[in-house]
């Protein structure tokens, strides 16, 4: 088993960061500190040079992150085995997650009440970031699972479908384009309020305007907005029209303040995947916790 130390130690090499690992474990930076010099004296080798205010791992340091890497997956699988010899045994384990805008706003919060109560035992946390952000912080070992949009898929990381959604076009209560139909070629004379570069919904805005021959930069964009809630604000008050996730927008729609702009023949559908490095799919609780979430939107569908 990992000791405590080696736990804190794999959270600030994962992030070079101290004072982020204390974040994440919920300890102070001090504490994070003691428990990785303990780890030098024990070893008697430096793991990290400190740089000013940022950190690197030594060749040390680089050979142990890349060990307890290993050490972590075998109890991964020790814990599995564990599990499947005995009901009783339910160990404390702290589940890293990511997901894109969409998914962490309006999607997971309905259901993680229910899954913690169902696993007292886990402690989650959750990042909030954009679909290509996400998968770096898989691939950089920040998180063990994470929930994107689709983006072009990469060789070393496994795709299991979640569920669909659809981005539609909005615009504000007030805005004249309320009452219109409008086809895609109109959108030349329409300003537009979009996602940032990344984005898993300006990804299939991009993809669904391809299919008419259109670009992005052909198209009058006022303004490129990092965030769904952002976005939603900003169209409230102008007169874009601004291309969301129809999730986000639910009760936006129903209290009539952002109406539903029709573009004739545009259709913007997009697949949400649980992504996971290769060969961890099966690891306890995250398998557990990919089909709690699966079984919980299907009996919504």
């Amino acid at each position: 088993m990992l000791s405590y130390k080696h736990e804190i130690f794999l959270e600030v090499a994962r992030l070079l960061s101290f004072t982020k690992a204390s974040q994440n474990l919920f300890v102070s930076q001090s504490a994070v500190s003691k428990h990785v010099k303990a780890l030098e004296e024990e070893y008697k080798i430096g793991l990290f040079e400190r740089l000013g205010n940022t950190v690197k791992l030594t060749p040390a340091g680089r050979l142990l992150y890349q060990k307890l890497l290993v050490a972590k997956q075998l109890q991964h699988e020790l814990h599995q085995e564990f599990t499947a010899l005995s009901a009783d045994y339910s160990p404390r384990f702290r589940m890293m997650i990511g997901a894109s805008t969409t998914i962490s706003l309006y999607v997971l919060p309905p259901v993680l009440s229910a899954y913690l109560n169902k696993n007292p035992n886990i402690q989650l946390t959750l990042k909030n970031r954009n679909s290509e952000n996400i998968l770096k912080a898989l691939l950089d070992h920040e998180i063990d699972l994470g929930i994107i949009e689709g983006i072009n898929k990469v060789s070393n990381v496994t795709y299991t479908p979640f569920l669909t959604d659809d981005v539609i076009a909005v615009c504000s209560a007030k805005n004249p384009l309320n009452t219109q139909n409008l086809t895609v070629h109109d959108l030349h004379q329409v300003p537009l309020a979009v996602r940032e570069v990344g984005s898993g919904t300006l990804a299939v805005l991009e993809e669904a305007l391809a299919e008419h021959h259109l670009k992005l930069p052909d198209l009058p964009v006022k303004v490129r907005l990092g965030g769904t809630e952002a976005l939603k604000n900003f169209v409230r008050v102008d007169t874009c029209l601004a291309f969301l996730p129809r999730q986000a927008v639910v009760k936006e729609l129903e209290t009539g303040e952002l109406l539903e702009v029709p573009i004739q023949g545009l259709r913007m559908r997009r697949q949400f995947n649980f992504i996971q490095r290769r060969g961890t799919e099966n690891n306890l609780p995250y398998k557990d916790f990919v089909q709690f979430m699966k079984r919980h939107y299907s009996k919504l569908e």
